[in-house]
């Protein structure tokens, strides 16, 4: 299974700049060396952090941009697996990651658990309660979003759960690209699985993005880093180096819950 990152910029609150760029970008993904089966978005690219205007700008069930992406699977012939956008249920505003199949079809969704509040997601946005697991390509896949990642709990929970390959989404700032970094690849190591990356980049009036979106194996080797502005990165994911890394070092049959 090929994923491909798409490391991009995202205009606040422009839904249709946003998905402009989109379009570009997996259109020229398609027609290039290694075309994608599997593309990943940053979180809210679609809006960016306009969540003073979650009212104004979120769908019920983030179903308008999961139907983007579904226009654009169909049209090019590849799955999205993460890139999170505002969703509204009941009244309440989620961050909320999506994966749509080549078909068009929406496959999972998973609402961000740990909300940021450095960033204000706490005073407009509901947390999510439960974790995501899916299938592309025949591997076992899950998602997070962003500050997700520093909670070492729900990714190993993912991991024990079954999960190959772990999608994150995220609008990390550069003052703390090498914590973004570290936690990727420790992700990666501790529960030798791929950890698929895609941060954004570019700035707003408050905050510059660390871009430094990563593509790493289970065994920690990074496969694709990006700089910090608009990059395209492609890699290959291979069920078998799972299976060898977790075989080499066999970590989840060492475990000892009973005492953590």
């Amino acid at each position: 299974m090929r994923v491909c990152v798409m490391q991009m910029d995202v205009v606040t609150g422009d839904r249709e700049a946003n998905r402009a760029t989109v379009e570009r970008l997996v259109a020229e993904a398609v027609k290039g060396d290694c075309p994608p089966d599997v593309v990943v978005l940053p979180e809210l690219w679609s809006t960016g952090y306009a969540l003073r205007r979650a009212q104004e700008l979120a769908f019920p069930q983030g179903a308008d941009d999961a139907a983007f992406l579904g226009r654009l699977a169909v049209r090019h012939h590849v799955a999205f697996a993460g890139g999170s956008v505002l969703s509204e249920r009941d009244g309440l505003f989620y961050n909320r990651a999506q994966v749509v199949n080549r078909d068009g079809v929406y496959v999972a969704g998973y609402d961000k658990i740990h909300l940021f509040r450095l960033m204000g997601e706490d005073r407009y946005l509901a947390p999510g309660m439960e974790r995501c697991l899916f299938e592309l390509g025949g591997l076992r896949c899950s998602m997070v979003v962003c500050y997700d990642i520093r909670f070492c709990e729900l990714t190993r929970r993912l991991a024990v759960d079954g999960a190959e390959v772990l999608f994150v989404s995220a609008q990390w700032p550069s003052p703390r690209r090498e914590h973004w970094e570290t936690l990727l690849r420790a992700r990666a190591v501790e529960n030798q699985m791929y950890v698929v990356a895609c941060n954004r980049c570019g700035k707003t009036s408050k905050e510059t993005f660390a871009g430094s979106s990563m593509i790493i194996a289970p065994d920690g080797e990074v496969l694709a880093h990006a700089g910090d502005g608009e990059a395209v990165l492609c890699a290959d994911v291979d069920i078998e180096r799972v299976r060898s890394t977790r075989a080499a070092i066999p970590v989840f049959g060492d475990r000892v819950p009973a005492l953590y």
